[in-house]
């Protein structure tokens, strides 16, 4: 017999949501799983249509109905309801500056969500000050991630332009949030796929131990191995002790960017591969260490259904190469590359179990990591992805900080949509990095990536030693 809350079947927590809920449990600002973000467009919108579209839009995606709730034991569980009927909230900025709006809109990220049985996300028509309208979107990590945000954003749109102008179709459907769901908890609880997951990851953790490479050099390593009195530790602990971030961003032009797409696709490698060969020769350079470990995030969304099935579906893993000096540039992408299709094929399996399997092999006091940092590649923009029916009408996407982070370090890369160029938007611990060390690190990621892909025969040693 199958357990329902308020008449709606119950379901446990998959393995990408349990990361999140894990990180929670420790953080003391919960709205650390807060991702707030606007999308507007520069021309006059009829709002009743825009309401109906956001309802609409909220009927054709289960995850944006999701709720929460515990069990006598503590364990959360989740439940889908069927239609949403809270009153969509219309604010008008015009009148103060987009400065003052932003700092309103940052405040309503900061707004940590009520857990037990409450909707986990809030939608704002919004008028800025600029003549642009639009929406302002603010959802649970728990229950979207940046691609099933920038879905669902789509979709209000198309259901909107479908109903104002002629000639537009209607979006086709959404796929099932519970299919998806019950697909991922019939892998957890046990398949020949998860047997051969768990064998790669043992594997792969079982080779050695990483080593810790700081951002500005082997220092904080070395305090390490003062202060345990063991000159062979690996490890370190590069978070301060408060959560409270910062979001500092740069911005690398279309024309340059335009060079390191041309790169990826004359030599069949995507972006991601690109951004960790440039940070992983960085750490080189900077630690002399040929051994590098980050963390990168894989989005699991493979299939159109897991495209378009909204919910959390990252799994995040670091990533370790050890590349030596010699070997040149190309070869380095090469490695990335097959190492990364490796790990793609095995991203199913729970980060949770990761960690928990590597601190027994090699046992760290809490807070110790060998990564300094997390990346995550948004390849997806909303230009390619059905807004470009709107004609050559100006939109702007922006992205707003919840001031608070449980890692010291954390770069999204994504695409801005006005010029396709790169926004480089490091999330940061402000006690555990500063902007000066993120601008030497951008500085320095841009030189070795902008030399590498000019002269993909040079070695490694040889790209480290000419910028």
């Amino acid at each position: 017999m199958m357990r329902k809350r308020k008449g709606y079947p119950v379901y446990p927590l998959t393995a990408a949501q349990k990361f999140h809920f894990f990180y929670l449990k420790y953080c003391p600002r919960k709205e650390v799983l807060n991702i707030g973000t606007s999308l507007t467009i520069e021309t006059e919108l009829n709002w009743e249509v825009l309401k109906e579209s956001i309802y609409k839009a909220y009927e054709r995606c289960d995850s944006m109905r999701l709720r929460f709730a515990q069990d006598k034991e503590e364990n959360w569980y989740q439940y889908v309801v069927d239609k949403e009927e809270r009153d969509i909230e219309f604010v008008d900025f015009t009148g103060k500056t987009m400065e003052e709006a932003e700092k309103i809109m940052r405040g309503w990220t900061r707004v940590p969500f009520k857990r037990e049985d409450s909707p986990m996300n809030r939608i704002v028509m919004i008028k800025t000050p600029d003549g642009y309208n639009g929406v302002y979107l603010l959802v649970d990590h728990t229950t979207m991630d940046a691609q099933s945000l920038i879905c669902f954003m789509r979709d209000i749109i198309e259901l909107y332009c479908n109903k104002m102008y002629e000639g537009v179709p209607y979006p086709k459907d959404m796929a099932s949030y519970i299919e998806q769901l019950q697909k991922d908890l019939a892998y957890e609880d046990g398949c020949k796929a998860k047997d051969r997951d768990i064998e790669y990851f043992h594997k792969l953790i079982e080779e050695s131990e990483p080593i810790y490479n700081g951002i500005d050099g082997p220092g904080l390593l070395e305090e390490e191995r003062k202060r345990s009195g063991n000159p062979k530790a690996r490890a370190a602990v590069n978070m301060s002790d408060s959560v409270d971030s910062e979001l500092d961003i740069f911005h690398l032009e279309e024309e340059p960017t335009k060079r390191l797409m041309d790169f990826c696709e004359e030599y069949h490698v995507s972006l991601a591969t690109l951004l960790i060969m440039g940070l992983r020769t960085y750490f080189q350079k900077m630690n002399g260490n040929d051994d590098v470990s980050i963390n990168t995030a894989i989005a699991r969304r493979a299939t159109l259904k897991e495209k378009k099935s909204g919910g959390t579906r990252i799994h995040s893993f670091p990533f370790r190469t050890i590349i030596p000096k010699e070997k040149t540039f190309l070869e380095g992408i090469y490695e990335i590359r097959d190492g990364q299709n490796e790990m793609f094929r095995h991203a199913n399996y729970d980060p949770v179990q990761y960690f928990a399997y590597r601190s027994s092999l090699y046992p760290n006091d809490r807070g110790q990591t060998y990564e300094p940092m997390s990346l995550t590649y948004q390849p997806l923009t909303l230009k390619e992805k059905g807004l470009e029916k709107l004609g050559d009408i100006r939109y702007k996407t922006k992205w707003y900080p919840n001031g608070a982070t449980p890692q010291a370090m954390y770069l999204t890369v994504m695409h801005r949509p006005d010029d396709n160029g790169l926004d480089f938007n490091f999330e940061h611990q402000i006690k555990a990095v500063t902007r000066d060390q993120l601008e030497y690190l951008y500085y320095y990621l841009c030189k070795i990536m902008f030399k590498g892909i000019e002269n993909p025969g040079l070695t490694i040693g040889e790209i480290i030693k000419l910028i």
